[in-house]
């Protein structure tokens, strides 16, 4: 079943069940994947969502963070709820092992040797953990291992 049943399901469900804050995260994801439907004039594929998702919950996460300097733990506390109501789209996030091992995969694959091949184990590694890690991480761990 694609992701984006999934969604619509979850908002029924949400409905059904009168979970406000669930249906308004829900149809807050809806909403953004039509948008780059819109804009973009395509048909969004289960990667896209994943990349839309994951995108929504490091801006929650963020505004989390800055409710939390503010000191309106109300609003940052809404903010988390409505990461873990995303999350719960997300696949199960890759351990640190796992990860590794797909970055050694990637490396041999892209004969990568070095900085310059950055961008190849980036390119190769991508689609197989869009949504499952932090890019941001994966990165740093990369760069490390071509470094070395």
């Amino acid at each position: 079943m694609a992701l984006i049943d999934d969604l619509k399901n979850a908002q029924k469900d949400a409905m059904r069940a009168k979970e406000k804050l669930k249906l308004g995260t829900i149809r807050m994801a809806l909403a953004a994947i039509k948008q780059k439907e819109i804009d973009e004039q395509i048909t969004v594929d289960d990667t896209a969502i994943l990349a839309i998702l994951t995108k929504m919950v490091k801006q929650r996460a963020d505004a989390a963070a800055q409710y939390d300097q503010a000191n309106r733990d109300d609003l940052a506390s809404t903010e988390r709820a409505e990461i873990v109501i995303l999350e719960s789209f997300l696949p199960q996030p890759l351990t640190d092992e796992e990860v590794a091992a797909l970055i050694d995969e990637a490396m041999a694959a892209t004969g990568a040797t070095g900085m310059q091949d950055m961008g190849k184990v980036m390119g190769a590694l991508k689609p197989k953990v869009q949504g499952r890690t932090d890019m941001g991480a994966l990165s740093g761990k990369i760069k490390a291992r071509l470094n070395a």
